[in-house]
């Protein structure tokens, strides 16, 4: 669900306690939202055209180095 702070509220993610986007962002739809939704802290809202896809981050660029890259060991290694 899309959600942003009602006008005259801060709003928290929880855990990182980052501010909630001014101009919205994407939220699960949880018992915490539902809850500040209910009470008042934040609205529900239309998100943007550009942003109604979900942003996939680029992935990291790969060491200069020329180096092997570390591959994960399967799980059963791990026994």
């Amino acid at each position: 669900m899309f959600v942003k702070p009602a006008p005259g509220r801060a709003v928290r993610w929880p855990g990182t306690m980052r501010l909630l986007k001014a101009q919205g962002e994407s939220v699960p739809e949880n018992g915490f939202w539902l809850l500040l939704l209910r009470n008042g802290d934040v609205v529900q809202a239309t998100p943007p055209a550009a942003s109604a896809a979900p942003a996939i981050p680029a992935p990291s660029p790969a060491p200069a180095s020329g180096g092997a890259t570390a591959t994960p060991e399967p799980a059963e290694a791990h026994a």
